[in-house]
């Protein structure tokens, strides 16, 4: 498999005087999405994690509802790119045929194989309102995940997605060029872990725009955090699914701007001596 990180020589300018030496890159890959025999799309992104992205991109755009759908799962290698070739089971096959399409996408896409103004706009899952969170759960997923971007710690180019639970803790990682990719293939590795998405909460170093709000719903994840602030239309999408929106996390605090009910403030009970 190719190398998500490539190391490359450059000359730097610091101090007033060029300097040669080496930096540590993120490697792009063409990746091709097809299913029963027919292209679907092809994204351009980082070349690791390619079972849990073709699973995860399936059911957030929709292709399929559960792993199981997918019968076969192929990596396959080729000089220009990569293909995931899945084979899908009845009916999803018959259903897939009906909507195919030839795609190809920049990198981090969010809307792949859409066909109209409906499917782009499509309403979110409804999420339940049965879990709530501390402020310090989303503090301590802050700093893990920060912790634990390998890729983004060599090359200072990756977005990285992460799902955390207040009992474990962060369950999954995964980080690639795109945000959008980083999503789906965090999506893949909860599916085929089991893990539900109404366990927790999920944390991604990127802006938030309606198509990572319609991803995070369709795994039923009641909260999205975000380093960055939120679209007008992420915002009133997050409202009507029923997910709480936290943006603009960062080491001294964060915003929420949907469903607050869900963050409840840790208070200490102080006794005064009498």
């Amino acid at each position: 498999m190719t190398d998500p990180v490539r190391i490359v020589e450059r000359i730097a300018w610091r101090g007033g005087r060029l300097a040669p030496g080496e930096r540590a890159i993120p490697e792009e890959a063409a990746i091709a999405f097809t299913y029963n025999g027919s292209s679907y799309a092809v994204m351009m992104a980082t070349p690791q994690d390619l079972e849990d992205f073709a699973v995860g991109f399936s059911i957030t755009e929709g292709i399929v509802a559960s792993p199981h759908a997918i019968e076969q799962l192929e990596v396959i290698e080729q000089d220009i790119g990569i293909e995931l070739r899945m084979r899908l089971t009845e009916p999803h096959a018959s259903a897939f045929h009906e909507r195919r399409r030839y795609l190809a996408g920049p990198t981090g896409c969010g809307l792949c194989g859409i066909e109209s103004l409906d499917e782009a706009m499509r309403a979110p899952a409804s999420i339940a309102d049965n879990v709530m969170f501390a402020p310090q759960d989303i503090m301590r997923a802050l700093a893990a995940l920060e912790s634990q971007q390998v890729l983004n710690a060599q090359t200072r180019a990756v977005h990285g997605a992460a799902f955390y639970t207040p009992s474990q803790g962060l369950v999954a990682v995964r980080e690639d060029v795109g945000r959008h990719n980083a999503l789906d293939k965090l999506a893949g590795a909860l599916v085929r872990r089991g893990v539900s998405g109404a366990e927790g909460f999920a944390v991604v170093t990127s802006r938030l725009s309606v198509e990572m709000i319609q991803k995070a719903a369709a795994l039923g994840i009641p909260m999205l955090v975000a380093v960055s602030a939120p679209t007008a239309l992420a915002a009133r999408t997050a409202q009507a699914a029923g997910m709480t929106l936290v943006a603009v996390a960062r080491h001294d605090g964060f915003e929420i701007f949907t469903h607050p009910q869900r963050i409840k403030e840790e208070r200490t009970l102080h006794v005064v001596a009498g």
